[in-house]
């Protein structure tokens, strides 16, 4: 019998055409797997912000526009069929693909203060990681560019080994899902990053997908006081779901300003400061709201605008510091796993980030979501939902 994992499959994707474009669903080829790559039955995968930076790309961010192209990188799936040189994988396997991979051999894998893979870098160029190329065809036989050596919005992708994280089967696959990047890096950086401490004050600037998954990674740390930073007054209810203790409105506090009241509340200012939203103002706030002798910042959100960051360079003699972030400093195969189990034991709660259940025909129904505020994660499912 012929092996048909040798063999390219046709199947459903999400193409994006042209920058800002509404996705089209469109038939295309999946090569097979190479040399450390495996592919990958997608079962199910979300929307996140990085997405639609990709997806209507500013040439002020130094990412050329670059389409047509398959974007998504947040996605729980099935092992297809493996490579060559592809250990500890088999048809079958359940899985989460990332945007970041760990070898677990190199030198930067083994630090445990770094997270980002020196054996096969970190890209945000298309093409698989060792060779550049990619796996994706059209029905004409053009190329489709993939985002991140990822793409989940299509029925079957291809990913490098390095970038599969094996996860157990009873965890559901659409918490799973979101554990592959907006999840993660939020707790992530509460935890594994920022190392929040017990009975420590927190504040979170920006409460959306990745703010939300901080402050329960602070709650989970300990932390006592989670104070939460949004011009949404909704924000006010749903922060409390996710342990914020404190809510500021910055559009409410009249003539006073954010850093006041945050170090107001603080008694000096807040042990651990963190920026989900991405505009340099506001990273400025989070570190002037920081403080002194022991203050982190960590910076999570990208600058919208491309611009840099100003902060008042006195205030870093009193031991301010300001950190950044990719994954929220988490190893994709030793943390997923273990973020995994404490949902399972609900010492975390991350299936409240999931806001709306979609079919891929109605990916642009997500976009919009999202667009305009009205969900944090929606669950994208590649085959009709089964109610």
């Amino acid at each position: 019998m012929e092996d048909q994992s040798l063999k390219p499959i046709r199947c459903k994707a999400a193409v994006c055409r042209a920058n800002g474009a509404p996705l089209v669903i469109e038939d295309i080829f999946v090569d097979a797997p190479k040399a450390y790559e495996i592919r990958i039955k997608i079962i199910c995968t979300s929307l996140c912000h990085t997405d639609l930076t990709f997806w209507r790309v500013k040439e002020e961010f130094g990412i050329p526009p670059l389409f047509p192209r398959i974007l998504g990188h947040e996605a729980y799936g099935v092992v297809e069929s493996v490579g060559e040189r592809v250990e500890g994988y088999a048809a079958g396997d359940t899985v989460v693909p990332t945007f970041l991979g760990q070898c677990e051999s190199c030198s930067s894998c083994a630090s445990e203060g770094n997270n980002m893979c020196s054996a096969v870098p970190f890209a945000l160029g298309p093409g698989m990681r060792r060779d550049g190329t990619t796996r994706f065809r059209d029905t004409h036989g053009a190329p489709l560019h993939d985002l991140m050596a990822v793409s989940s919005f299509s029925q079957y992708t291809v990913v490098d080994v390095n970038q599969v994280v094996k996860v157990d089967a009873s965890v559901p696959p659409k918490l799973a899902c979101i554990l592959g990047c907006g999840a993660g890096t939020g707790v992530g950086a509460a935890w594994k990053l920022a190392k929040v401490e017990p009975a420590s004050s927190v504040a979170v600037f920006g409460l959306g997908a990745v703010g939300l998954s901080v402050a329960q990674g602070a709650k989970m740390c300990g932390a006592s006081k989670i104070i939460g930073v949004d011009l949404n007054p909704d924000k006010r209810e749903l922060g409390k779901i996710f342990g914020v203790t404190d809510f500021i409105n910055p559009s409410e506090l009249g003539e006073s300003s954010v850093v006041e009241v945050i170090i107001k509340m603080t008694g000096g200012g807040a042990d651990y400061c963190f920026e989900c939203i991405g505009l340099a103002s506001v990273m400025t706030d989070a570190f002037r709201s920081c403080k002194q002798g022991k203050g982190k910042t960590v910076i999570l959100g990208v600058e919208q605008d491309g611009k840099p960051i100003c902060l008042p360079a006195f205030e870093f003699l009193f031991g301010k510091c300001v950190m950044g972030s990719l994954f929220g400093g988490i190893k994709p195969k030793t943390d997923i796993p273990i973020l995994a189990e404490k949902c399972m034991n609900k010492e975390l709660e991350l299936e409240k980030l999931i806001t709306h259940e979609l079919d891929l025909q109605d990916i642009n129904t997500a976009f919009d979501l999202l667009v305009q505020g009205k969900s944090l994660r929606c669950i994208i499912w590649m085959e009709k939902l089964v109610v």
